[in-house]
Order: structure tokens, then sequence, then C-alpha cells
């Protein structure tokens, strides 16, 4: 899970994601350098809210209000057709992006004490990483390297609740959207 400001992750963490596999082939390989995210664990994604709730919050009632809440949410389709650009980080720009924010701010409404990112940003951007901590030369090799390989549509019917264990990430639980 992309935290994209370089912070080590924490035993206990937990995150909300949207998996999107059919990233992987063109990714994987520069994820895996370039992404601390990828290399604990986690798959190509797009982050829908993290961190979540501690791991010891989880339980049958958080698990029962994210599958009521994801539930009301209608499958879509992304589009991943171009990238984007934060300080030293590269991502894939996910079209259209308000079913995902429309997620993001459900369940944070719903979980006020877990804002996106811990609250360090006004605007939340939907994304998925390929590499960060890196600079603007990587950068500009990679993204030249990825605009060959685009598009690629990800159908979403489903959010995944991942938990960090101190090593790696674990799927813990997965949500269906309704519809």
């Amino acid at each position: 899970m992309a935290d994209d400001s370089g912070d080590v992750f924490e035993a206990g963490q937990t995150g909300l994601i949207i998996l999107t596999p059919e990233a992987e082939p063109t990714l994987r390989g520069w994820r895996e350098r370039l992404d601390p995210s990828a290399r604990a664990g986690v798959p190509a994604h797009v982050t829908v809210l993290f961190p979540f709730l501690d791991a010891s919050r989880l339980d049958a009632g958080v698990d029962a209000a994210l599958a009521d809440l994801v539930g009301r949410h209608r499958p879509f389709d992304l589009r991943f057709a171009s990238s984007g650009r934060f300080p030293d980080v590269l991502y894939l720009v996910p079209e259209p992006d308000a079913p995902l924010r429309r997620l993001t701010r459900s369940i944070a409404e719903r979980w006020p004490e877990a804002p996106p990112y811990g609250g360090r940003f006004t605007d939340i951007v939907p994304h998925l990483t390929v590499a960060q901590g890196q600079d603007d030369t990587v950068l500009d090799a990679i993204e030249a390297d990825l605009a060959g390989t685009l598009p690629f549509t990800s159908h979403v019917s489903a959010v995944e609740l991942m938990v960090y264990d101190g090593s790696q990430w674990q799927e813990r639980s997965s949500y269906g959207l309704g519809g």
C-alpha cells in the first residue's frame, strides 16, 4: 500500500484497496524495485483509504459495516491511459476517478478517525503508484517505457482490506460492490 511519503509501515496498520491485476504484467518489474508497498507484498492497486483502523480495532461490527457500506456502491471499470506525478512519485491515472472518490469519501465519513493519508492532504488524488522516491530522470525513463503499454482497463467489483503484520501486507477480507 503506497503511502506516497516514504514512511515505513507499522505492524497493525490497515488499508482498503482496489486490486488492479491487469496492471501486473506491465508494472510488476518497476513496482518490485521502486515501490515499497510492492516489496511488502501489496499487488498493483488503487488505494481507497490508508491508513484505515488499527488491526486491533477490526471486529465483526467493523466487518459488517464495511460490507454494507461498500455494497452500496456499484461495480465500475477504470481505464489507465496516462501517468501523473507527485514529488518523487510516478503513478497511473485511473479514469473515471469519481467512483473512487465516492468510495473514499463514504468510508472516511463513516470512520472520521481514519482520514485518508492521515489527513496530510486536502485533495485526495486516486492513483496507481508505479515508483516512488526517485528523481525526475528515473521517473522520465519509466514513463517513456510505459507509454507504449497503455491503455488498459480494470473491472472493479470489490474492495480489499489489507493488514500489515510487521513484515508483509496480507489480505484480510474482501468486500463486494453491489449491483
